[in-house]
């Protein structure tokens, strides 16, 4: 019952009560968002967006359809599905930490002996050098086949065509 007037208080715009719903359910929060992003500082921005929002929507909860926590859960996997798909995430994640790449070149006198313990100039052997730009695009830097398409100034279709060929070439060579 105590919890019920707490959410009440909130509602009603109180700012104790925000900040002892905060304490309570903040680290959860933060957790289930980290859970999603993998972003332990991007997870804490957005855990505050979250409190945020249900700050300004703190009117639209309504017990008799489940409880507060549940609510305010929704909202913050919501918020981080919403960043996961935002064009700023996906952009993030194409650059690659210069500090990996600092390590792969002290650590390596060969880069290509490097790849080849994993076995990727195997699979790679024989393919055309579009193929091979396709490739890393799309699945070693993240770009979608549309923005692949928009930077190499080629047509979506052919693009998709392409990346099917050069798979089948891909399973050719795993064979």
């Amino acid at each position: 019952m105590e919890l019920d007037n707490l959410i009440q208080q909130f509602q009603q715009k109180d700012k104790a009560a925000f900040a002892t719903l905060y304490d309570m359910y903040a680290k959860n929060i933060c957790g289930v968002i980290n859970v999603i992003l993998n972003d332990p500082e991007r997870a804490q921005e957005l855990c505050h967006d979250v409190f945020i929002k249900i700050w300004e929507k703190s009117d639209q909860y309504d017990a008799s359809k489940g409880r507060f926590f549940t609510w305010i859960l929704n909202i913050a996997r919501n918020t981080a599905i919403d960043e996961l798909r935002s064009k700023t995430h996906k952009n993030q994640k194409k650059n690659l930490p210069v500090d990996s790449l600092v390590g792969i070149y002290e650590n390596s006198e060969d880069l290509n002996d490097k790849i080849d313990t994993i076995g990727l100039q195997s699979l790679l052997k024989g393919l055309k050098d579009k193929c091979i730009l396709l490739i890393d695009m799309l699945y070693f830097k993240g770009y979608t086949q549309k923005e692949a398409a928009k930077e190499l100034k080629t047509p979506i279709g052919t693009i998709k065509t392409r990346i099917r060929s050069c798979i089948s070439e891909i399973r050719k060579n795993m064979a």
